[in-house]
């Protein structure tokens, strides 16, 4: 049992298609740089994120995004390894994500293509 998940209170609910650590480029007027965040990518093709790992269900998702008609691909206009940029359909945001490496970001590449194309 999972305490504080949504998955011991509701026993048939699909466990999440991929989630993990990865950083997220921030590009705010405050802020600028990778700040590492946990993010979670449902069965219904929505990907959250939260500032912790132990927030996943107890604390609303910082945001969530529909991935379904985005473009996603790996990139490297930044200069950095295992770098990969999602556009969601909606919206004029790029979100820029790093992995720790090649093999995580290909795991989570082929999970939002997944969302991407249901």
């Amino acid at each position: 049992m999972i305490v504080g998940s949504d998955i011991s209170r509701y026993p048939n609910t699909p466990r999440p298609t991929c989630r993990g650590y990865l950083h997220k480029r921030t590009q705010s007027a405050i802020l600028k740089g990778w700040r590492k965040r946990w993010f979670v990518l449902k069965h219904n093709g929505y990907l959250q994120y939260y500032k912790h790992k132990k927030d996943e269900g107890k604390c609303r998702p910082l945001e969530v995004t529909k991935l379904e008609g985005a473009e996603i691909g790996a990139d490297t206009s930044l200069g950095k390894p295992f770098v990969f940029k999602c556009i969601p359909q909606s919206g004029s945001r790029i979100f820029y994500f790093c992995a720790t490496s090649n093999q995580e970001m290909k795991r989570w590449l082929e999970a939002m293509d997944k969302a991407v194309h249901p």
